[in-house]
C-alpha cells in the first residue's frame, strides 16, 4: 500500500504539474502561483498518508470487522441481532458528520494554499520587502491567513472528534447491552459462559474495528477535500485552448505578421480596452519598432502574438494562418522573445542560454553570448559558463540577466524576434554592443521591437506609435519627427532636454 500510494502521488503531481504548465497567463491571473504549489506539494502529501497508511489499516480494520461478525452469527444469532440493530445509530453520525468534515478539510487546505501562495509572494521579493522596512506588515499579513488556517483545522478536528464520541459511544454502549442479555441467556440455561464469553471477544473485536474505521472515515473525507481540490486544477478551464485539428504552419517560416482591427481587453481589466481596433502588416524581414506611453498596449502586441491571450475580436496571423487554427507549440516555435523583466533560472549560465534551444552545443551556446555580448562577462565568472547564477539570476546584475536572455534568443534561431525592451537595463556601451547584435540578427528575420528608449528604434524600418491602445502615426524616425504629434514630443523629450541636462 504505501508502494501503491507514492505511485498515486507521484502520477497525480506530474498530471497537475503538466496540466498548469500549459495554461495561459489569464488563469494566472486569478489563482497565486503559491497556491497552485500548494496543492501539488500539500495535498498531494495528505493523499499519500491516506493511501499509504490509512488504505491499509482500513484494510486490516475491514477484513477483522467482516471476520468478527461472521464469527459472532455463528455463535449466537440472537446477540449477532441485537448488534446489528445498533448498526444505524453508529452509521449516521459517520454520514452526516462525514460531510461537514469534508467540506471543512477543503476549507483547511484553501487556507494553507493562501498561506503558501502569501510566503511565496513576500520571499520571492524578499529584497523589496526589507528595502521598504515592509518586514512587519509581511510577517502580519503571513500570521493572520495560516492564523486562520489554524483556526479551520481546529473546526475540522473538532467535528472529527464529535463523530468519533458518538461512534464509539453507540458501539461500546450496545456491547454492554448485549453482555447485559447474555448474561440472563447465561442464567436462564439457553447459552454456556464459554459460549458468551466467545461472543463477547468477537463483538470487541468488531466494536474496535467500526471504532477504527470511523477514524479512518475521517482521514477519507480529509483526502477528499484535498482531492476535490487537485481535482479542480486537472479539470479548470483554459481561455486559451488548441484547436482540435491544428492546421501546420508552412515550412519555411516566412515570418509575415498581421493584425486584423483587433480589439482586447485583460481579464483582469474587462471595462478597459488594452488594443482597440488595431489593424497592421509586418512583412517578412522588416523590422517594425512600437513605441509609446506606458499602458499604450504596445507589450499586448506581443502578448497576442505569442497567444498568451485571445482578441475579443478582430484576428492575428503569422503566414496569414490565424493563431488560433494553429497548435500553440508549432508557431511558438517560430518565435524568440526577450522581455522587459529577463527571466532567469535557477541553473548555470550554459543552461540559461541553451534554454533557448536544449540540444544546443557547447561552441553554439558560446557564440550567441559573444554575440549578445555576454560571453566577456560570462568568462569571468567563477566556474565561467558553468557558474551557477541563483534563483532568479541574483549573482548576476540587470543588464548581466538582459544579456544572457538576448543570448538565449539568439541562439533559438527563429524566423519572428521580439524585443520588449530588451537594452533598457544596459549601460551604454553594452546597449551599443546589444544594438549590434540585435541589428546582426534581426537581418533576414521579421523582428518587433518595443522601446520606449527611442535611440534603439532609430534603425528600424518603420516606426508604430501607440496611444491609448491604437496606433496613431506610422513611418520612419525623420518622417515622424517632422510630422509632429506623439513621436516628436517623445522624441523632444528623450534628446533635447536630455543633451540640455548633460
Amino acid at each position: 500500500m504505501s508502494i501503491l500510494g507514492e505511485r498515486v502521488v507521484a502520477d497525480i503531481r506530474k498530471a497537475v504539474f503538466d496540466r498548469m504548465v500549459g495554461m495561459s497567463p489569464a488563469f494566472y491571473e486569478r489563482l497565486m502561483t503559491g497556491e497552485v504549489l500548494s496543492r501539488i506539494t500539500t495535498d498531494t502529501t495528505l493523499i499519500l498518508s491516506v493511501i499509504g497508511s490509512s488504505a491499509s489499516w482500513f484494510l486490516r480494520n475491514a477484513l477483522m470487522f467482516a471476520g468478527g461478525l461472521a464469527l459472532m452469527l455463528v455463535s449466537s444469532a440472537k446477540l449477532s441481532g441485537l448488534v446489528l440493530l445498533i448498526v444505524p445509530a453508529v452509521i449516521l453520525p459517520i454520514v452526516l458528520l462525514g460531510r461537514r468534515l469534508r467540506v471543512l478539510s477543503k476549507e483547511t487546505q484553501d487556507w494553507i494554499a493562501q498561506s503558501s501562495g502569501a510566503a511565496s509572494e513576500s520571499l520571492l521579493s524578499v529584497q523589496t520587502v526589507q528595502a521598504y522596512t515592509h518586514e512587519a506588515e509581511s510577517r502580519g499579513a503571513f500570521g493572520e491567513v495560516t492564523e486562520k488556517s489554524y483556526v479551520a483545522s481546529r473546526k475540522r478536528i473538532g467535528t472529527r472528534s464529535v463523530m468519533t464520541v458518538f461512534v464509539i459511544f453507540f458501539v461500546f454502549a450496545g456491547i454492554v447491552g448485549v453482555l447485559w442479555v447474555g448474561a440472563r441467556d447465561v442464567r436462564a440455561g439457553a447459552m454456556t459462559p464459554g459460549e458468551l464469553v466467545q461472543f463477547v471477544i468477537y463483538a470487541i473485536m468488531v466494536a474496535s474495528s467500526v471504532a477504527a474505521l470511523s477514524e479512518i472515515w475521517g482521514e477519507l473525507q480529509r483526502a477528499a477535500g484535498a482531492t476535490e481540490r487537485l481535482v479542480e486544477l486537472l479539470h479548470a478551464e483554459d481561455s486559451v485552448t488548441d484547436p482540435a485539428a491544428p492546421v501546420p504552419l508552412p515550412v519555411p517560416v516566412r515570418g509575415e505578421i498581421g493584425f486584423d482591427d483587433v480589439r482586447f481587453n485583460y481579464p483582469s481589466r474587462p471595462g478597459q480596452s488594452a488594443l482597440d481596433g488595431v489593424s497592421l502588416t509586418v512583412r517578412p524581414g522588416e523590422t517594425v519598432a512600437l513605441v509609446g506611453p506606458s499602458g499604450a498596449g504596445k507589450t499586448t502586441v506581443l502578448q497576442l502574438l505569442l497567444r498568451f491571450y485571445d482578441p475579443q475580436a478582430g484576428r492575428v496571423t503569422l503566414d496569414g494562418i490565424d493563431l488560433r487554427a494553429m497548435a500553440r507549440a508549432d508557431f511558438r516555435r517560430a518565435l524568440a522573445l526577450v522581455s522587459q523583466d529577463p527571466v532567469i533560472f535557477a541553473a548555470t549560465a550554459r543552461e540559461n542560454i541553451r534554454f533557448g534551444r536544449p540540444g544546443a552545443s557547447d561552441a553554439e551556446v558560446e557564440e550567441a553570448a559573444k554575440a549578445a555580448a555576454a560571453h566577456g562577462f560570462l568568462t569571468a565568472l567563477p566556474e565561467g559558463y558553468d557558474t551557477y547564477v541563483g534563483e532568479r539570476g541574483v549573482m548576476l546584475s540587470g543588464g548581466q540577466k538582459q544579456r544572457i536572455a538576448i543570448a538565449r534568443a539568439i541562439l533559438r534561431d527563429a524566423p519572428v524576434l521580439l524585443l520588449d525592451e530588451a537594452t533598457s537595463a544596459l549601460d551604454a556601451e553594452s546597449e551599443r554592443a546589444v544594438q549590434d547584435a540585435v541589428q546582426r540578427l534581426s537581418e533576414g528575420r521579421t523582428t518587433l521591437i518595443v522601446a520606449h528608449r527611442l535611440a534603439t528604434v532609430k534603425k528600424a524600418d518603420r516606426i508604430l506609435v501607440f496611444d491609448g491602445g491604437r496606433i496613431v502615426a506610422e513611418g520612419s524616425h525623420d518622417a515622424l519627427v517632422a510630422q509632429g504629434g506623439l513621436y516628436a514630443r517623445l522624441a523632444r523629450l528623450q534628446f533635447t532636454e536630455g543633451l540640455a541636462a548633460e
